[in-house]
């Protein structure tokens, strides 16, 4: 299981129907890139930080292995914005009001992404996608999403074991070494991934498989209190953004 996942499955909010989580966590998602960078970006990157190390209870190392992943990404795209390529003062030059774009940029998309970890970090996939029948997705839709959500940790155990087994028998000592080892893994793994499917394949048609996967969902509600003060912080952090916007800029 990944940590992102481990760490949803734990979490004080576990217990919790997906829409509360969803509408604070997407909610700052949206207002992150709706808002003014400034300093409605900063405003709701703060609040998020804030909920997911109070509230939600999220260990700060694991918040940090996983934002940094996204926050690359967000610092890559901010960079091509300090720079163009042509023009008058040369192939590549500095772009005009481009620190300010990039700043910008870096605010939205950093700030965006914390509210989608808030919500990762208190969602598990498995409470999530059944219930996505009921909000009008496709049952195949959602039992395709099911199986290779459930899928994709069977093979990463198996990449890992793999690994473990070539490095035990010296197969990364060498760099022609760890080529052999990268294509005997990527094999090795092709052939398990099929086996694993015809297996699975086998046992729903001997259970009778009839197009819909049933599954147990943790019973839950929706929690109107959670959601009111959920939308409360967000009218707040809207009108104090609109209210401080003149002031800072």
């Amino acid at each position: 299981m990944l940590p992102i996942d481990a760490a949803a499955h734990s979490s004080r909010w576990r217990r919790r129907h997906p829409v509360d989580k969803a509408v604070l966590g997407l909610g700052l998602t949206v207002l992150a890139i709706s808002l003014p960078p400034w300093p409605g970006a900063a405003l709701i990157l703060l609040t998020a930080v804030a909920v997911l190390l109070g509230p939600a209870g999220v260990p700060a190392r694991q918040l940090w292995r996983a934002y940094r992943v996204p926050l690359g990404f967000c610092i890559t795209g901010a960079v091509t914005l300090l720079v163009q390529v042509g023009g008058p003062d040369g192939f590549v030059a500095l772009a005009d009001g481009g620190p300010v774009r990039a700043g910008e940029l870096l605010l939205r998309t950093s700030a965006a992404s914390l509210g989608v970890l808030l919500f990762a970090f208190t969602t598990p996939m498995s409470d999530l996608l059944p219930r996505l029948v009921k909000a009008g997705v496709p049952a195949p839709v959602v039992d395709v999403a099911l199986v290779t959500y459930r899928m994709s940790f069977l093979l990463l155990d198996s990449v890992r074991r793999i690994r473990e087994a070539q490095a035990a028998r010296l197969g990364h000592t060498t760099r022609a070494a760890a080529w052999r080892s990268l294509a005997g893994l990527g094999a090795t793994a092709f052939v398990r991934a099929f086996d694993r499917a015809a297996r699975l394949q086998a046992g729903l048609a001997g259970r009778g498989y009839d197009g819909t996967l049933r599954v147990l969902v943790p019973d839950a509600r929706v929690s109107v209190r959670f959601v009111s003060v959920s939308v409360t912080l967000l009218a707040v952090l809207t009108v104090l953004t609109f209210a401080l916007e003149r002031p800072l800029s």
